[in-house]
């Protein structure tokens, strides 16, 4: 019998000055039974940091040629694609070639200086593609925030993010390892 993932609810307010964006979504999240508390919250981070009124999470671990999050247009072609983690350059060319923007969070500081040494050369070919580093002390206090329902604020100003709930306040600044040319 297959395990079942994990569901999680979270209302989210963001606060974003460095874009502008403010809103508020109210968020189902199913963890996968292979990911872990830290990369759920790295997938809840980014949701916030690239947040718009159509973000969305796709069926992510569940579904190997989805992102882990997306904004689609009206017409369902992606506008936005958000991955997590370490994806190797056949899987960010696909991306870039299906979407407007590609954008990676990568969060195991260790591996993925690693992982950025032998792809940055590659990387710099995908003119629409933004690659981030979640420090590992930041993924550390982010997981400690997951709970099965949760209330989460996020302030976004000149890079900084402030993560906070009812008991916990996370600063954090993710390291820009590629951006996007505009």
């Amino acid at each position: 019998m297959a395990l079942k993932s994990t569901i999680f609810k979270a209302e989210l307010s963001v606060s974003d000055m460095d874009r502008p964006y403010y809103g508020s979504h109210t968020l189902t999240i199913a963890q996968h039974p292979s990911e872990n508390d830290a990369r759920m919250m790295v997938r809840l981070l980014a949701f916030a940091c690239e947040a718009t009124e159509t973000m969305a999470f796709s069926r992510g671990l569940d579904e190997p040629d989805e992102p882990d999050l997306w904004d689609k247009t009206l017409t369902g072609d992606i506008a936005h694609w958000v991955d997590l983690g370490q994806p190797d350059e056949t899987r960010l060319k696909r991306a870039a070639s299906r979407a407007d923007r590609v954008t990676v969070y990568t969060y195991q500081s260790a591996s993925a200086r690693e992982w950025w040494k032998g792809m940055a050369g590659k990387a710099s070919k995908l003119r629409n593609l933004t690659v981030y580093n979640v420090p590992s002390e930041a993924v550390e206090a982010l997981a400690q925030m997951a709970q099965r329902a949760m209330r989460l604020s996020v302030t976004i100003q000149d890079g900084d993010i402030w993560v906070s709930d009812d008991d916990h306040n996370v600063q954090l600044t993710r390291d820009v390892l590629q951006r996007a040319d505009d």
